[in-house]
């Protein structure tokens, strides 16, 4: 085992190992789960020179407070977030910290991650990745399941966190983001019960505001807003569902589905969110309004070439 190591003084809010996802299992009951907004995840691995699926602490609204006990270490945070670096020496004090650039900790060094601001996520990496066991070849944590690392449980306080790689050089990432938090268009395309709404709902869908409410999370993101009629059937068989699904509830209420969602379904299904939109609806938080979007196929397919174009940009500006 490493002998490099953080102390958890304070665990925050929701804070969980997370990478791009566990595949190919949903037929034995898991989801792929992985982060909720795996733009950061990656921007963040790239800036500590990891691969990009390299596991993570994914945090929301509050994230943890870690003491660094044994070992140098280069880290990263992304998303929209306040954070402070309290360095042994006292040599921080009144310092500003930005997200989406590296910096050093020195052995004894305390990072806080105090708070979200307009985002809801954040994420942290670590030059060389945590030392975290696989399961399915994935760090994710499916914390309904108790799959992952800690014991599939956030982690805790006074929990030990070890990393692989103790850091040597001062070379500094900086790179620029560009995230639009406030941008509550969400592109959909039809979904598979597309046809069991009446005409009318299916017009106040995309014309209505839906407004997010505190019965969200990792698995799911309900909305609060016109009440969609169902022409046919308000229950189906179950099916296997994805991630983005927008599944409409017997009162009439969607709900998102989210990266630890259930692996089949019984809810009709009136859209689906596009893989280009997935991050940013993850991003907004309760009592927020959504406004739904429909494109076509090709459209989606534009976008999400589109989005990677960005980040590869992203990623060449890192590597320079």
């Amino acid at each position: 085992m490493s002998k490099y190591y953080f102390q958890v003084e304070r665990a925050g809010v929701h804070t969980t190992f997370q990478d791009l996802g566990r595949f190919n299992v949903q037929h034995l009951g898991i989801c792929p789960g992985g982060s909720m907004d795996s733009n950061l995840l990656k921007i963040s691995n790239k800036l500590v020179n990891n691969s990009l699926q390299e596991g993570v602490l994914e945090f929301a609204y509050q994230g943890p407070r870690l003491k660094l006990i044994s070992g140098n270490a280069k880290i990263a945070i992304t998303g929209n977030v306040h954070f402070t670096i309290e360095r042994q020496n006292n040599t921080s004090l009144g310092k500003q910290y930005n997200c989406f650039e590296t910096y050093i900790l020195k052995e004894g060094d305390t990072l806080d991650i105090l708070a979200t601001k307009k985002s809801v996520y954040g994420y942290l990496s670590i030059e060389g990745g945590f030392q975290l066991k696989k399961f399915y070849n994935s760090v994710s944590t499916l914390t309904r399941s108790a799959i992952g690392p800690n014991d599939g449980k956030k982690i805790d306080e006074n929990l030990k966190i070890f990393f692989i790689k103790n850091n040597e050089n001062n070379n500094k990432k900086i790179v620029q983001w560009k995230n639009n938090f406030n941008d509550n268009i969400i592109r959909v395309l039809e979904g598979p019960q597309f046809h069991y709404f009446s005409k009318q709902s299916i017009n106040e869908f995309f014309l209505s505001k839906y407004k997010i409410t505190n019965h969200s999370d990792r698995m799911g993101m309900r909305l609060e807003g016109h009440k969609l009629e169902n022409i046919v059937s308000s229950n189906i068989a179950s099916e296997g569902i994805l991630k983005g699904a927008i599944q409409i509830t017997g009162d009439g209420n969607p709900i998102i589905l989210m990266a630890d969602h259930p692996t089949i379904g019984g809810y009709p299904k009136i859209a689906t969110v596009i893989s280009a939109d997935f991050a940013k609806v993850t991003q907004l938080s309760p009592g927020k309004e959504i406004i739904f979007k429909k494109v076509k196929l090709l459209e989606a397919e534009k976008y999400f070439h589109e989005q990677q174009e960005i980040l590869n940009k992203i990623y060449q500006q890192i590597t320079i």
